[in-house]
C-alpha cells in the first residue's frame, strides 16, 4: 500500500513538470523551428533583459506570436479537463461534460452573436461569458421545484437548454451574411487558437486560474458527493452549497476558454477517464492529473493543427479524429467497468 502511494505522488510530479516541458518543445515546433535548449534561452534572456537582449526573429516568433498561444492551449486544456471530472463527479455520469448544463451552448450563442454585430474579440470573449452564465442560471432556475433541486432534474434541465441555445445559433448562422459573416462563425465554431493575444489572454486567464483554483481547493470534498446526500449531511458537508461553488467554477473556465477559442469537444470528456485509469477514482488525484493531461493534451492537438499544413486545422476536427478512437479503445480494453 506505502508502495503504491509512492508511486502515485511520484507520477504526480511528474505530471507538473509534464506541461512545462511540452510547452517549451511545442514552440519550437513549427516552419522555423527552435530546439528545447534554444527555447528556453530565448524565453529566459526575454524575461531577464527584454526585447533588446534577444534576437528580433526569434523573440518575434517566440515571445510575441507562439508563446501567447501556447499559454492559452496550456490554460484552456487544463481547465476544460479539471471542469469535466467536476461534472463528472458532481452528477456521478462518467459522460457529463462541461457542456451538461448547457454552458458550452450557451457561451457558443453569446459568441457568435458578437461575431454577427460587433466582430470584436474583446466583445466576443465578454458575450461568451454573460451567456453561459445565463444559460447555467436559466438550467438552475429550471431545476428547482418547491425549494430544491435533484441531480435528475438538473442534467435534464441542462439538456433543454443546451438544446434551446443551439438552435439560437443556427438562427444566428441563418441571418448571417453568407459573404462575410457566416464563414467566420462557422470557422470560429471549429475552434482555433490562431486570434489570441496578450491583451485578450489577461482578460479570459484569470477567470480560468480562479475557477481551477476553486476546483483543486475542493477535490477532496467531490468524493464526498458520490455518497447520497443525508450521508454528506452527516459527514458536515453542505451538498447543495458545494455543488453550487464546484458548478459556477467550472462554468467560469467553460465560458471563458470557449470565448477564447471557440467550441473545442472531448477533452471535458477523455480526459479524466484517462486520469481515473491512471489513479483510481479518487479526486483527490484525478483533477490535477486531469489539469496536467488537459493542458498537455490541448497543447499537442494545437502544434499539430498549426504545423501540420499550410492551412492550419480546425481544433475541434483534431480533438475529435483523436478522441473518438482512443474512447472507444478505452471501452474495449475496460469494458467500461472503469470508466
Amino acid at each position: 500500500m506505502a508502495k503504491r502511494f509512492e508511486f502515485k505522488v511520484v507520477l504526480l510530479w511528474a505530471l507538473v513538470l509534464l506541461p512545462l516541458l511540452a510547452g517549451l518543445f511545442c514552440i519550437g515546433v513549427g516552419r522555423y523551428s527552435l530546439t528545447v535548449g534554444e527555447s528556453f534561452k530565448v524565453l529566459a534572456r526575454a524575461l531577464a533583459f527584454g526585447r533588446d537582449g534577444v534576437d528580433p526573429m526569434n523573440y518575434s516568433v517566440v515571445v510575441n506570436i507562439r508563446l501567447p498561444r501556447v499559454l492559452l492551449a496550456l490554460l484552456c486544456g487544463a481547465g476544460l479537463a479539471a471542469s469535466g471530472a467536476a461534472f463528472q463527479s458532481i452528477f456521478t455520469n462518467p459522460l457529463a461534460t462541461p457542456d451538461t448544463l448547457g454552458v458550452a451552448a450557451g457561451a457558443s450563442f453569446g459568441a457568435v452573436l458578437a461575431l454577427l454585430f460587433w466582430d470584436n474579440l474583446l466583445w466576443i470573449q465578454a458575450m461568451a461569458l454573460v451567456s453561459g452564465l445565463a444559460a447555467v442560471s436559466l438550467t438552475f432556475w429550471i431545476s428547482r421545484s418547491r425549494g430544491q433541486s435533484s441531480v435528475l432534474m438538473m442534467i435534464l434541465s441542462g439538456v433543454v437548454v443546451s438544446s434551446m441555445f443551439q438552435a439560437f445559433v443556427s438562427l444566428v448562422k441563418y441571418l448571417a451574411d453568407p459573404e462575410d459573416k457566416l464563414p467566420a462563425i462557422t470557422y470560429w465554431l471549429l475552434g482555433s487558437l490562431s486570434s489570441i493575444t496578450y491583451k485578450s489572454l489577461a482578460i479570459g486567464a484569470p477567470f480560468i486560474l480562479f475557477g481551477l483554483a476553486v476546483l483543486v481547493a475542493t477535490r477532496w470534498k467531490l468524493n464526498v458527493l458520490s455518497l447520497s446526500e443525508d450521508e454528506a449531511r452527516s459527514m458536515g458537508v453542505d451538498v447543495n452549497i458545494l455543488r453550487a461553488v464546484i458548478v459556477v467554477a467550472a462554468t467560469m473556465i467553460t465560458a471563458s476558454a470557449i470565448s477564447m477559442c471557440g467550441q473545442v469537444g472531448w477533452i471535458g470528456l477523455l480526459v479524466p477517464h484517462v486520469a481515473r485509469m491512471l489513479f483510481g477514482s479518487n479526486n483527490r488525484y484525478v483533477v490535477p492529473a486531469s489539469i496536467s493531461l488537459g493542458a498537455v493534451f490541448m497543447l499537442v492537438i494545437d502544434t499539430v493543427a498549426r504545423s501540420a499544413t499550410a492551412a492550419e486545422i480546425p481544433v475541434s476536427i483534431l480533438t475529435a479524429t483523436i478522441g473518438a478512437p482512443f474512447f472507444i479503445f478505452l471501452l474495449k480494453k475496460t469494458g467500461g467497468n472503469r470508466l
